[in-house]
Order: structure tokens, then C-alpha cells, then sequence
């Protein structure tokens, strides 16, 4: 029985027994009119259900209070790494961890949709009040969130007062624009105090979009972003009138790409740049059409291979300046050991096999051991986190202070903000598999899994036996 008192308790028991809604009617069977209603109704139940979620959310905020995380002056406390003013004052700085585990998505989707919870409640009541109804829709409050989520109070809601009203009659997108000319004509100051904010916030960020591209951008001041597009222009219209055949954009494209990997009189030093790639050698041979990746982006077998004679590397063997580890592998993925060719080639004339780094009685990993869970992990092993490895750290699954040892089938790879989680947070459950699975159990006891990459799922449980008694009848 859950709830705080014996009637919630009964009341939250009713409504977990009650029985699914009745199907629906199949969609053949409705006319064009009835399947325009549905569509309708659904877009109104989904608004009432994004109301429901951000009231849940905000109910886990207030079971997460910042008193169970470090005090400030404390080694390695919040603010002893990230110096910006607390995410949600007064809430625990894992609290997005929580709420991410519930949900199963990433940190920054649960912190979106944990801000805008709060903007909802706090900053537009009225908004929240008809996101509730389903009277207006999830694009549209979401849209009037995100324009007013660092406004102040009284701004928000004297823009609220003035665009609700119509709100419906809008695109997502001209509520959104009216929101911010509202914005500006009321409080110019601020304005260009939020302005400032956001550049301080700004990064470069890179997301993969199938078939071997990915997009790269950054947040960057409006005049700027205008000033960059109009060079990428100009450069392409030369490229263009010298007799380039391509579309423009293609040109624009590649202009971008040589402008950002080979600037020109920048004046900053050389840097070498480290690109991982994971292929298979059936891949690289043109036997098998299984995809490798390159820095945790999918790229196809003959991308795989061109890439490979872009950098040099020409039958497998390393150019000057290219390092390469080959990974070996059992039937099932399980990562046996990583080798230089080098080390391969002197395993093979002693004629030994390849073993899995031995234990250190040390804390700190050896050369090997990071070497190879690297290569078993690849990000950080967080469910729903995706931070690349070279951001990581090899962390012990059972601390190395409480008896774990120092071996592979102890350590993984956390990036710096869930290793804090693990080690600083309350009520979080690590737990590694030999073969390298991680089972997280967050402290609202829900358990999520992750696999090394290359890692053959378990075969299906068998079906129970057949009951052996004999039928009443």
C-alpha cells in the first residue's frame, strides 16, 4: 500500500488495479470525420498527460532536497567543480539523475523538462492551468516556457495575461517570435541581461544523423552566426564562379568543414587530433556489411574503408602518424584483449595467445587495463548517458576503499558528473556482470542495464515447464 495516510494509500492501490481503457476501434472502420476527432482528442489527452508528468516531476524534486548532497566546503562537493549557482535551488544536484532514470532518457532532457515544470508552475500559471484542461497544447506551452523560463515573475505573467488569450490561433513558431518581441518591448534590460547569460551558457555541440553524418554547430551570438553564414556564402560563390559544378550548398559544406579542421592564420599551434574508429575486419574487407563507427558515429563499410585510405593506413598497417590497437573478440563480443600490431605481431611469433589484463593490487589502473575497458566501453556507461571516453574516468564498481579490486570486470567508464553520482550520491546501486553489463538501480528502486557495444544481447529465457497436474475436470 503506498500513500501517507490509509485512505492516499487505498485511493493509490484503486487506481493502480484498475483495468485498461477498452480498444478502440480499428482505423479502417472510421470515417475521415471520426479519424480528424480522434486526432483531436489524442492531441488533448497528450497535453493533459505532459501536465501530469510535470507535476510528478515536481513531486520528485521535493523527495530529492538538497540536504542530501555534500556540503559545500566538502571535497569534491557540487560547487567545489561546477561554479554556476544551483540547477533547481534548494532540490539535490542529482535530482535530473533521478528524474532521467525514470524516465529513461538523458540528463538534459530531464533537466528540460524539469525547468519548464517549474516555469509552469511558478512563472505561468495560467498556462499550466489549461495545459491541465487540455485546452492548449504541449507544442505551445512548451514554446511559451522555454521564451519565458528566465524572465521575471511578474514579466512572465503580463506576457502570459497577453498571449494565452489567442495562443491557439498561432503557429508554435509566431507565438514563439511574439513572445519574444513581448520580451524585448517590456524589459529591454533585461533582455540583454538573459543575452549575456546565454553566451556564458553556449557550447559546441555534435549530433549523429544517420547514414555516416552527423551535424555540427554552435550556439553563438545572432550578429556573429550571420556574420559566419554570409563568409561560407561568399566563399562558395567563389568556388562557384572558378568553375566548381556543384550545388552551392555542397560547396558551403566542405568550406565549413576545411575552415574548421585546417584554419589558416588563426596563430594557434598545431594540434594533433585523436579520432578512434571500432571496424570490423570483415568489414574492412568488403566481406561484411556490418557498420563500424568513428567517435561513436555509425558509418558504413565503404566509408569505413575510404576513411582508412584518407589517413594512410593501407592493409592494415599504420601510417606515421596513425596509432592503431586492434580489439579481439569472442563468438559471443565479449572482449577478450587489445593489442597494438606490434604486440600482436610478438604474441604470434612466441606463439601465445591474448589474455585479458591481469589485477593490480593498486588503485589506479595500468596502461593495459585502461586500454582495454576504453575499448570495451566507449562512453560512459551512465544508462542514458553518452559522454565519450575521453571525457570518462575508470571507475571501480565496488570502490577500491570498500574491498573492490582493481581489474577489468571492476572498473568502467563514468564521465566526471555520474562518477560524482556514484561515489557522492545517496542510495544508488552499482552492479557489473563479469562479461562487463552494468545494472544502475536509482534510489526510487528502478534498475536499467547497459552492454558493451559489441555485446551479444542473452538468449531468451525458456518457456517454464508445463504445469503436470491434471485438469479439475
Amino acid at each position: 500500500m503506498a500513500g501517507q495516510t490509509l485512505l492516499e494509500g487505498v485511493l493509490v492501490d484503486w487506481v493502480r488495479t484498475q483495468s485498461a481503457a477498452e480498444p478502440r476501434l480499428p482505423v479502417a472502420w472510421l470515417s475521415k470525420q471520426q479519424k480528424a476527432a480522434e486526432l483531436e482528442r489524442i492531441q488533448r489527452a497528450r497535453a493533459m498527460t505532459t501536465a501530469r508528468e510535470a507535476e510528478l516531476i515536481l513531486g520528485l524534486a521535493t523527495d530529492c532536497p538538497d540536504d542530501m548532497d555534500l556540503p559545500p566546503e566538502a571535497p569534491g562537493a557540487g560547487r567545489s567543480w561546477h561554479h554556476t549557482e544551483p540547477e533547481f535551488p534548494g532540490v539535490s544536484e542529482f535530482f535530473p539523475d533521478e528524474v532521467a532514470h525514470a524516465i529513461n532518457l538523458g540528463r538534459g532532457t530531464a533537466a528540460f523538462r524539469a525547468r519548464r515544470a517549474y516555469t509552469w508552475r511558478d512563472d505561468l500559471p495560467q498556462t499550466f492551468a489549461a495545459l491541465r484542461r487540455g485546452e492548449l497544447d504541449e507544442p505551445r506551452a512548451a514554446a511559451l516556457a522555454d521564451v519565458l523560463k528566465h524572465a521575471r515573475p511578474g514579466l512572465a505573467a503580463a506576457v502570459e495575461a497577453r498571449l494565452l488569450p489567442r495562443a491557439v490561433e498561432l503557429s508554435v513558431s509566431k507565438l514563439k517570435r511574439r513572445a519574444l518581441e513581448l520580451l524585448l518591448e517590456l524589459d529591454s534590460e533585461a533582455a540583454d541581461k538573459r543575452h549575456e547569460e546565454a553566451k556564458k551558457d553556449a557550447d559546441v555541440f555534435v549530433e549523429p544523423r544517420g547514414d555516416g553524418m552527423a551535424t555540427i554547430g554552435a550556439d553563438l551570438p545572432a550578429d556573429e552566426a550571420a556574420e559566419v553564414i554570409n563568409v561560407l556564402d561568399e566563399l562558395a560563390k567563389m568556388a562557384k564562379a572558378d568553375g566548381d559544378p556543384r550545388p552551392i550548398r555542397q560547396i558551403r559544406t566542405e568550406i565549413y568543414s576545411l575552415l574548421l579542421r585546417r584554419p589558416g592564420g588563426h596563430g594557434l599551434p598545431n594540434v594533433r587530433t585523436k579520432l578512434t574508429v571500432h571496424a570490423s575486419l570483415t568489414a574492412l574487407e568488403g566481406s561484411s556489411s556490418e557498420p563500424g563507427d568513428v567517435e561513436g558515429f555509425a558509418i558504413t563499410p565503404a566509408q569505413l574503408r575510404e576513411l582508412l585510405r584518407r589517413i594512410g593506413v593501407l592493409g592494415l598497417t599504420a601510417a606515421e602518424d596513425v596509432d592503431m590497437l586492434f580489439a579481439l573478440t569472442d563468438g559471443d563480443g565479449r572482449l577478450i584483449g587489445t593489442v597494438t600490431p606490434a604486440e600482436l605481431e610478438k604474441a604470434v611469433a612466441r606463439g601465445e595467445g591474448l589474455d585479458p589484463p591481469p589485477a593490480t593490487d593498486g588503485y589506479t589502473p595500468t596502461a593495459r587495463q585502461r586500454r582495454q575497458v576504453t575499448t570495451r566501453d566507449r562512453t560512459c556507461r551512465m544508462p542514458t548517458c553518452g559522454q565519450r571516453v575521453g571525457w570518462a574516468d575508470h571507475d571501480h564498481v565496488v570502490a577500491h576503499s570498500a574491498g573492490g579490486k582493481t581489474t577489468c570486470t571492476n572498473l568502467c567508464c563514468l564521465c566526471r558528473h555520474h562518477h560524482r553520482l556514484k561515489t557522492h550520491a545517496k542510495d544508488w546501486i552499482f552492479r557489473m556482470d563479469s562479461d562487463g553489463t552494468l545494472h544502475v538501480t536509482s534510489p526510487a528502486g528502478i534498475t536499467r542495464t547497459t552492454r558493451p557495444v559489441d555485446l551479444r544481447p542473452p538468449p531468451p529465457q525458456p518457456p517454464p515447464p508445463p504445469d503436470d497436474d491434471p485438469p479439475p475436470f
